[in-house]
């Protein structure tokens, strides 16, 4: 039996049976090496596990990990909503609106999106329904404004994909500026036509005294991008370095300035934040052997000459892109379709012309709708676990904004200029 199919087909019903995706890479990896002729020695194995995590960028994702769950606790994600809603809550679904600008500053700490919808579903859908929003609405606007979290800056997946494709972290985060904004404003323009459409309560207008003291409290948390980007952009950290900063500034903010995360929350915290790394990093480890039996059997090539045979012309290749990524983000993990995916498709994509750095963009923004696509939707299932609604309702629910993201998705796709013009 050909090793690619044992390959492929023992990791898809690994899947399918609910092994872990680190694990199920693993397995699978394993049981192609044991009963098939792919020359790859079992302690050659061992050396590409350690090896894959030996690399200084990675070490980035602790610490934005962390970052974001000192924030999480420290009354971070509150004080964004209540200067948001003090702007916009009183238009027609101004306290939408405020979720998902409150979403998309959380992104820019957390990096995570299942963390955002953690971190802002918990306080934003019992506030939003408590001002006469549906409750199914103001979870599925959460759930997919979480998508936002792996695309606004700092990102782990944009992280992981700078790593595999030797592009420059730092410009993968400017770069994802822009398709973040856009993505937000998509949700938006959904969450304006929604509440219009069902009538939904608006508040009273709040005074410029009022937004002024929300922004005085508040100021903090909002500084934090401008410090982590600025001074990646402006040369004075690394990206991995900028994670250091953000753990001591969301320490120093949410313990010391807020008060709001307790001494004896934080080895929570800590404990939290390391479970999450170490899953990630397992599947980060997984995925190097997975890649190692792929690249020993040519596969990336395989792939690369069946879809160069279809078509050579950029725009129906970047079509075809799209399709296969939101396919595989439905049933596969961020972190390792990245790893597995970029070695196979860049080589191609670079072929034709497109930026590495836009590339890099299309994936993110394609993976990032596999977290409100069942059957992996993380994102569906933490608003769920909070809001107490079956998945079935939230994934019928979600389908106007899973529509306004892919046609988001295709501007940021065929206008190069939306990710490069930072640059």
């Amino acid at each position: 039996m050909s090793p690619s199919i044992i390959l492929f087909g023992s990791l898809i019903i690994l899947l399918l049976l609910s092994v872990p995706v680190g694990f199920a890479l693993l397995f699978a990896s394993l049981l192609t090496v044991l009963i098939s002729d792919v020359s790859l020695p079992i302690n050659l194995i061992t050396q590409v596990l350690i090896t894959a995590n030996d690399s200084f960028p990675l070490m980035a994702i602790p610490f934005f990990i962390l970052a974001g769950a000192l924030m999480g606790k420290g009354g971070i994600s509150e004080r964004l909503f209540r200067i948001a809603s003090s702007f916009v809550g009183h238009f027609q679904g101004g306290f939408a609106i405020a979720a998902v600008l409150t979403a998309m500053f959380f992104s820019a700490i957390s990096g995570s999106g299942p963390a955002t919808v953690a971190a802002i579903g918990s306080i934003m859908i019992p506030a939003m329904v408590s001002r006469g929003y549906s409750k199914i609405f103001s979870t599925t606007i959460i759930a997919a404004a979480g998508t936002i979290g792996i695309v606004i800056p700092p990102s782990i997946p944009l992280v992981i994909y700078g790593v595999s494709a030797n592009v420059s972290i730092g410009d993968l985060f400017i770069a994802g500026i822009i398709p973040g904004i856009m993505m937000g404003l998509s949700l938006i323009m959904w969450a304006v036509h929604h509440s219009k459409k069902n009538g939904f309560a608006v508040s009273e207008k709040a005074s410029w005294k009022e937004r002024f003291k929300m922004l005085n409290q508040g100021k903090g948390a909002l500084l934090m991008p401008i410090i982590i980007l600025g001074g990646i952009y402006g040369g004075v950290f690394t990206p991995t370095e900028a994670g250091v900063v953000a753990v001591v500034y969301a320490f120093i903010l949410s313990g010391l300035v807020y008060k709001e995360l307790k001494w004896k929350e934080i080895l929570s915290v800590i404990y939290q934040a390391s479970m999450t790394t170490g899953s990630i990093m397992i599947i980060v480890a997984a995925a190097a052997v997975f890649g190692r039996i792929l690249a020993l059997e040519q596969i990336p090539n395989q792939i690369a000459n069946a879809i160069t045979n279809l078509t050579e012309n950029p725009i129906l290749f970047l079509l075809l892109i799209n399709i296969l990524l939101i396919v595989v983000g439905t049933f596969m993990e961020t972190i390792a379709a990245v790893i597995i995916l970029t070695p196979i498709l860049l080589p191609l994509a670079t072929t034709l012309g497109i930026d590495p750095t836009h590339f890099g963009i299309i994936m993110i923004v394609n993976l990032s709708l596999g977290f409100i696509t069942p059957p992996l939707g993380l994102n569906l299932f933490v608003a769920s676990g909070i809001s107490d609604i079956k998945i079935e309702k939230l994934s019928m629910a979600i389908v106007p904004a899973f529509i306004g993201l892919i046609i988001t998705l295709l501007l940021i796709t065929y206008v190069e200029s939306f990710s490069l013009i930072l640059l």
